[in-house]
């Protein structure tokens, strides 16, 4: 038991023990706060953007509001900017896209990670220098094999290269994951009469969903917002994918700033949906890809 001396002289120590949780719970809570406004501050401002006109945009006031809301910079955006024609090339691509990169990525995944065999490593080490070769180098070897191969100018000659490009993110994200999985789970199976694909099919890929959002959410804002590629291989106007709506306000002697702005609002709304949808699993395919793997 405890004397009244004791509990006194303890009394200090608990409250500077507080007094330093509280002063850290408020750094803590500011620095949070400030990343919170650094993020959505840009999205608050850039439709604002979209509701000034150009005089207004090109006074060089940009925090200011608009005297009148510019509604009809959205029709623009939506009639003159192709929109939704983009936006159904898009989604095409990007679902195809997503596709491909979770059965190829799972698929090398469990391999990496469930069998032992020779070449397990080594074929990790080439996907991982994969996600190091930049872009922009690929633009003219690709350009002459979907030359020769009749390719240019079809969603094929994009979607390829954003499977080859993606994948390895996405093998470097499940492969963590699924080797934290307990080797029990599939001896049980393997006991049960359950072979390779039924394990994987059944027990692995349905708890691999977390990772497998993360993979998802990385691809789709990755390929939502590439242009380079596109632009390269991709001059038909019936195929061309959102990030080209931009051009379409573009012309040589003036540039409608706020369809502009409107155009982008529209093609951020996706993305900011999508991830709005899928936060919750994919802040914890994050955590264990980053703990468990």
């Amino acid at each position: 038991m405890q004397t009244a001396r004791e509990i006194a002289a303890a009394k200090p120590a608990t409250i500077r023990r507080r007094k330093r949780l509280s002063f850290v719970k408020i750094i803590v809570v500011g620095f949070l706060s400030l990343l919170v406004v650094t993020q959505v501050y840009p999205l608050l401002w850039l439709f604002i953007y979209s509701l000034k006109t150009n005089e207004e945009i090109l006074s060089g006031k940009f925090f200011a509001l608009p005297h009148a809301l510019q509604w009809s910079n959205f029709s623009a955006a939506i009639d003159a900017g192709h929109y939704f024609q983009y936006l159904k090339n898009s989604l095409f691509v990007t679902s195809v896209t997503m596709a491909c990169v979770i059965l190829l990525g799972s698929l090398a995944s469990f391999a990496i990670a469930r069998f032992k065999w020779k070449y397990g490593q080594l074929v990790m080490v080439i996907f991982l220098i994969g996600m190091m070769v930049p872009l922009q180098a690929t633009l003219l070897p690709l350009m002459i094999i979907f030359k020769n191969l009749h390719a240019l100018n079809t969603h094929l000659s994009i979607i390829l290269p954003y499977i080859a490009f993606q994948t390895p993110i996405a093998v470097f994200i499940l492969s963590g994951f699924m080797k934290s999985i307990p080797a029990e789970i599939e001896e049980s199976a393997v006991m049960d009469g359950a072979g390779v694909f039924r394990i994987f099919w059944s027990i692995i890929l349905p708890i691999s969903i977390p990772p497998m959002m993360t993979v998802c959410i990385l691809t789709f804002i990755n390929i939502w917002n590439e242009y380079i590629l596109a632009a390269t291989f991709i001059s038909s106007e019936r195929l061309k994918t959102l990030p080209f709506g931009v051009n379409s306000f573009v012309s040589q002697y003036s540039v409608n700033y706020g369809a502009i702005g409107a155009f982008l609002v529209l093609g951020a709304l996706p993305v900011i949906i999508i991830y709005f949808l899928l936060a919750d699993k994919i802040t914890k395919g994050m955590v264990a890809g980053a703990v468990k793997g």
